[in-house]
């Protein structure tokens, strides 16, 4: 049971023939006669058993945008219900306006809608559905809660997709030339065109010159049906904090955009999320459903505070690809990775394959680097210099080994994945 303002004023008015008549047996009398109020304005209220409550959501929708909750309230009493019913949810579902009235009359329903908006990945789940049903006269009501069980999956923002049609445009403007310039391994022929100079002579062919009698060259284009496989590091390296969220953010940010781009291309995109073990995976699966699958796999990755296992790392690339391919690993290029075993890992993958390494970093470090007011301003840009330091050398030793290193601020590091991708591609390198 549940007492309103209402019961609370009438309590407050019996300060009133108290005055008139200061005596023990008025107030006695003041407070039976309220008690008898409230509890026959209980007893006619409508009973909240004799509710049904069904719950609609959405399955899923990406992070910051807003999807509703939708409660149909079944009145199966022989009393109409006038109350208020209460959609709790866990706080990072962001609902909002989630108390309703509700006035309901026997064998009828009702539909009340919450609004979400979800700040954080991963499942959101409803709390207890608390109903509220007061009396004729308003004075109290009974309450009871219960659970309507409901979920809905969060998937990533995906804020990074604004740089689509740009690099769309790119990969068009590559497939469509008419002569690319260079030769080899990744490579399709595409025609052949009249001899210009600056051209490559190991591209002439000779059959068609001869039956031309002008010299003739072979042109290619990136092969389309390419492998590439994106390793998202999930360890402690994805945890840091790069401005309001996790290094993993952007991480995933990057692998959606790649994966959008790679499939335009006619690329086969394959996932592993991997820490100390696998925390997500996706193969085999082809044409669009692979953006709903990386979806729904990134949606329930989180960081973990261990540090990345590089051999697993190492034996699961290997494990899921037989043949060359492109494979991506978004980690964190950080000076402590050498005693982790990162060098020896990204140099065992790049002797197999064509290997990007990306790594978002803390657009803070720019502004430790320039502070020098103070003595502690001035330590903290040596120590931000050192690192800066220490990053770079590591960086090269990965590109001398054959690796491409792509370090960006988080919201730079897809489109800068996407440029390195396209740029390979066109290269003949993937």
């Amino acid at each position: 049971m549940a007492i309103t303002g209402r019961t609370v004023l009438l309590v407050l008015l019996g300060a009133v023939p108290v005055l008139l008549v200061p005596q023990v047996t008025t107030v006695a009398v003041w407070a039976a006669a309220v008690v008898v109020l409230v509890a026959l304005d209980t007893l006619l209220a409508a009973a909240t058993g004799a509710l049904e409550v069904e719950r609609r959501t959405a399955g899923a929708v990406r992070r910051g945008e807003q999807v509703e909750s939708v409660l149909t309230v079944t009145n199966l009493g022989r009393r109409t219900l006038r109350g208020l019913v209460r959609d709790a949810w866990q706080p990072t579902a962001g609902a909002t306006g989630n108390r309703h009235r509700l006035r309901i009359r026997p064998e009828e329903a009702q539909r009340v809608r919450t609004p979400l908006r979800p700040t954080r990945r991963g499942d959101v789940r409803a709390d207890r559905v608390t109903v509220r049903s007061y009396g004729p006269l308003g004075l109290a009501a009974r309450q009871s809660s219960r659970e309507v069980p409901g979920i809905v999956r969060v998937l990533p923002e995906f804020a990074s997709r604004r740089h689509l049609p740009s690099r769309l445009a790119r990969l068009r403007e590559m497939d469509g030339r008419t002569a690319v310039n260079v030769r080899g391994q990744g490579t399709e022929f595409d025609s052949l065109r009249e001899y210009v100079v600056g051209d490559d002579v190991r591209a002439i062919d000779w059959r068609a010159t001869a039956r031309r009698s002008e010299v003739v060259v072979r042109t290619w284009r990136p092969e389309r049906d390419r492998r590439v496989l994106i390793v998202l590091d999930s360890s402690r390296l994805s945890a840091a904090r790069l401005g309001d969220a996790p290094r993993l953010d952007a991480s995933i940010e990057a692998a959606l955009l790649l994966t959008a781009l790679a499939i335009k291309a006619g690329d086969r995109v394959d996932l592993l999320a991997v820490d100390s073990s696998v925390q997500a995976r996706v193969r085999g699966t082809h044409g669009p459903a692979v953006m709903a699958a990386m979806a729904d796999a990134l949606s329930q990755v989180t960081p973990s505070l261990v540090e990345p296992d590089w051999a697993r790392i190492t034996q699961e690339v290997r494990d899921t690809l037989s043949q060359r391919a492109l494979v991506v690993l978004l980690t964190g290029v950080e000076a402590g990775a050498t005693e982790t075993g990162m060098l020896p890992a990204v140099a065992t993958i790049a002797r197999d394959h064509q290997v990007i390494v990306g790594s978002a970093t803390d657009p803070a470090a720019e502004e430790l680097r320039s502070a020098r007011e103070t003595s502690a301003d001035v330590f903290d840009a040596a120590a931000a210099e050192r690192t800066d330091l220490e990053r770079e050398a590591l960086a090269t030793r990965m590109q001398r080994g054959g690796s491409e290193v792509v370090e960006r601020v988080p919201e730079a590091l897809p489109p800068a994945i996407a440029d390195t991708y396209l740029a390979l591609k066109a290269a003949g390198r993937l």
